[in-house]
């Protein structure tokens, strides 16, 4: 029996499990010769002991609590439980409700990160254009390649989506679409951030955040005059 399905076999005979939830590349359908099994183990709180976190080379075996998984407090973890497939519900349907909310933020959740990171895009920029400005080449493309992270997270939260991991980026959008200009995304970003200072900015109004551009005053233009 390979180390998957020895988990499944030992985690459904084991009463204290109420849940386990498949991540990564094997739910998505995209695995290959390299990848693991992520498989994360919700348990109850009096069960928690006999059960511990282990990682190789072929199984993640990642255990939470039900009020764990309930934790949507940890931003940079949520996209896991996009594409999760539910293994085991002991809860009702409990398991995939919460499996869902880690997913799917909320609207004040997507609007906060939205603005937060579309001020990060602004200020990169503007860090980029005066690089420019002054010749210093190295440092600007720098900062352009540091921008991606900001802009990503902006088009997606604007969108009402957590920012998918890099590996996962193309998955998202074919099976996700954002739909025109966001097609060609991971290859316009991978090959020339400041192309989408323009478009995003335009995203930005259209969804009522033109005070954030608008707080950057005479420094919004010295960007505009370098990305557009």
């Amino acid at each position: 029996m390979n180390p998957f399905d020895d988990l499944v076999t030992r985690a459904t005979a084991d009463p204290g499990v109420r849940g386990l939830v498949l991540t990564g590349s094997y739910a998505r359908g995209l695995e290959t010769i390299h990848s693991d099994h992520d498989v994360i183990v919700v348990m109850d709180e009096e069960s928690r002991g006999r059960w511990e976190t282990r990682r190789s080379a072929v199984l993640d075996e990642i255990i939470y609590t039900v009020d764990g998984l309930a934790d949507t407090s940890l931003l940079w973890q949520r996209y896991a439980f996009r594409g999760a497939r539910v293994l085991l519900d002991r809860l009702d349907g409990r398991i995939a409700e919460l499996v869902e909310l880690q997913a799917e933020p909320t609207a004040d959740e997507a609007r906060e990160w939205g603005r937060e990171a579309l001020d990060g895009v602004v200020n990169q920029f503007y860090r980029a254009a005066k690089s420019r400005r002054e010749g210093a080449l190295v440092a600007a493309r720098l900062d352009e390649m540091e921008s991606v992270s900001w802009l990503l997270t902006t088009i997606f939260s604007l969108h009402g989506r957590l920012r998918p991991y890099n590996k996962y980026l193309r998955w998202e959008l074919d099976n996700f679409p954002l739909g025109p200009p966001w097609d060609d995304l991971p290859e316009r970003v991978a090959a020339d951030p400041g192309s989408l200072f323009k478009v995003v900015c335009g995203l930005a109004e259209r969804c009522g955040h033109r005070d954030v551009l608008d707080s950057w005053g005479d420094s919004l233009d010295v960007v505009r005059a370098t990305y557009g």
